[in-house]
């Protein structure tokens, strides 16, 4: 055979051997990058990362506020605790600068490009910058908080289910952390990384219910306490917690729909009276004629204010219970 048609061939079989290579790398690349995309929660997606153990938990604790030893950042602890239990992601002063930063603009927007007073830009400020994102954590810590009480009775059914099988309690609590997607599997998952890195379970269940904020895992952090001191059978009291907390949750929301219409007929009274006002401003402007520049104005207005703001109040109360 010529050397120069070997040649040619030689050349073929590279051609075909770096065509194959690259697509493999091309799907294995593809295939990590969907493994990771599909992982049902945060912290299995940082483990897909290829990133060590302790550097992910350090990193997931980072995020929430907490340093690498999960203990609150600043003095502030209140504060650092409604960050780290809303499950906002991300530097907390990052976080607060957002609004300070927006509450800033708007109050200088408003005296030299629309006109109004000084006092208005500062309450403007205050609002936007102080306590808009306090309302923003609240809400965000109770709507997480929910989805945990929604998920916590099934993980302690599984973490029941894996002890009657023979597994110990750490490979239980990890097999929660595999399973459950977010909030209750990346913070399981921090709780069976601590247990590894030398926490004993209930120190990692206490500052489990600190980060959370739900009552519920404050009961299992105290069975679990009473139980290392004097014993017992573990399993009956996850069984038993399980139920209860199941129970709660079903009367939480018995007592949430039979208290709906009285919700909406709060909502209802307290918008009627700013939305008819806005109606009037729209369709007959001088329908007030020339109350705006009576001086009684301003004092009845808050006197009104304060008073709609006492009954809203009054009726929270009635439609809410707390158990």
């Amino acid at each position: 055979m010529p050397t120069g048609q070997t040649l040619i061939y030689f050349i073929y079989v590279l051609a075909a051997a770096s065509v194959i290579l690259a697509a493999e790398s091309f799907y294995l690349s593809f295939a990590g990058r969907r493994a990771r995309a599909g992982a049902i929660n945060r912290r299995l997606r940082r483990l897909g990362e290829e990133s060590p153990a302790e550097q992910s938990l350090q990193g997931l604790l980072r995020e929430r506020g907490l340093t690498a030893s999960g203990d609150f950042i600043f003095g502030a602890v209140r504060l650092n605790r409604l960050y780290t239990q809303s499950g906002i992601t991300g530097n907390p002063l990052a976080f607060a600068a957002v609004f300070l930063l927006a509450g800033l603009v708007l109050a200088l927007v408003l005296p030299l490009l629309l006109g109004f007073s000084v006092v208005v830009a500062v309450i403007t400020f205050m609002l936007v910058g102080f306590a808009l994102p306090l309302l923003v954590l609240r809400r965000a810590r109770d709507k997480r908080i929910q989805k945990f009480a929604a998920q916590l009775p099934d993980a302690l059914d599984m973490i029941v289910r894996s002890l009657r099988a023979g597994h110990p309690t750490t490979v239980a609590i990890g097999l929660v952390a595999r399973e459950m997607p977010d909030p209750l599997g990346t913070e399981f998952g921090i709780v069976s990384d601590e247990i590894t890195f030398g926490l004993s379970l209930e120190q990692a269940v206490r500052k489990l219910s600190e980060r959370v904020g739900f009552e519920g895992l404050h009961l299992l952090s105290v069975s679990l306490s009473i139980q290392s001191k004097t014993g017992g059978n573990l399993t009956e009291i996850l069984s038993n917690l399980s139920s209860v907390l199941r129970e709660r949750r079903k009367l939480r929301m018995k007592i949430k729909a039979l208290s709906a219409e009285g919700r909406i007929s709060a909502w209802i009274i307290s918008l009627f009276p700013v939305f008819m006002f806005g109606i009037l401003m729209v369709i007959a402007p001088s329908y007030y004629g020339d109350v705006w520049d009576s001086p009684l104005l301003m004092p009845v207005f808050l006197i009104f204010g304060v008073w709609a703001l006492m009954g809203d109040f009054i009726m929270y109360r009635m439609v809410n219970f707390d158990f």
